[in-house]
């Protein structure tokens, strides 16, 4: 039993320093998803509101699109198809193939995934916010982006963190879909540890303590935003 611990040692031949690093990969993922996530999410749900019929066909095509494909096929087809594109297009100016870097292609392929999910999240919230405050707004005179900075998006945020919240913990838990694009998060660098020693039981546990840690991390972060925003949701 020793000896098997030993392996989780931090510095070699244990491989617990490699797994704290696949960890601190897979939350810079997780995080650059979530932030691009958000930016099209907020962009999709304003769009979908607030838009002409042709925008909100696009946006609507998106998101049914996103949603009912699975994430990993998703991800090998936003990958292999934006490789092509960007080597495409660098062709056209004279400049050899190029392989994207495996953290920007994380953080693209998933805050693509994310946005989709997080339009519908955003968009439901923004409906939620009673109509009168909108209407007080322009009856103010204020502009539709002055009514959303100072109207919409602080009355939204109260019916947002739920969903918001869980799309985060989604998100930490689908680096590990990334494997198959050869990037160095959690999940591959266990599979790695695992096949190199042959403890598969212990590495994959290893594993999921850490994952575990990170959602419990996450959840007293979510709490304490709950508790911030919560006066704001009686209205």
């Amino acid at each position: 039993m020793w000896d098997s611990l030993q392996m989780l040692a931090l510095t070699p031949p244990g491989w617990g320093g490699v797994l704290l690093k696949g960890l601190l990969f897979t939350v810079l993922v997780a995080a650059g998803a979530y932030m691009l996530g958000l930016l099209i999410g907020f962009g999709g749900a304003v769009g979908k509101i607030y838009g002409g019929p042709v925008l909100k066909s696009v946006l609507e095509i998106y998101t049914t699109f996103i949603r009912a494909v699975p994430e990993l096929v998703l991800i090998l087809l936003i990958f292999y198809a934006g490789n092509d594109a960007l080597n495409f297009v660098i062709g056209l100016i004279g400049v050899g193939p190029v392989d994207i870097n495996p953290f920007a292609a994380g953080v693209l392929v998933l805050g693509v995934v994310q946005g989709a999910y997080t339009t519908e999240v955003i968009r439901a919230a923004m409906l939620a916010v009673p109509k009168g405050q909108v209407e007080a707004a322009y009856a103010y005179g204020m502009s539709r982006m002055k009514m959303l900075r100072r109207i919409m998006i602080p009355s939204m945020i109260p019916f947002a963190i739920p969903g918001l919240a869980n799309l985060w913990l989604i998100v930490t838990k689908d680096t590990a879909l990334l494997a198959v694009i050869g990037s160095t998060e959690l999940a591959t660098v266990t599979r790695a540890a695992a096949g190199s020693t042959r403890h598969y039981l212990l590495f994959y546990m290893a594993a999921a303590v850490l994952y575990l840690c990170l959602t419990l991390v996450s959840n007293v972060g979510i709490r304490r935003l709950e508790r911030r925003y919560r006066p704001a949701a009686a209205f």
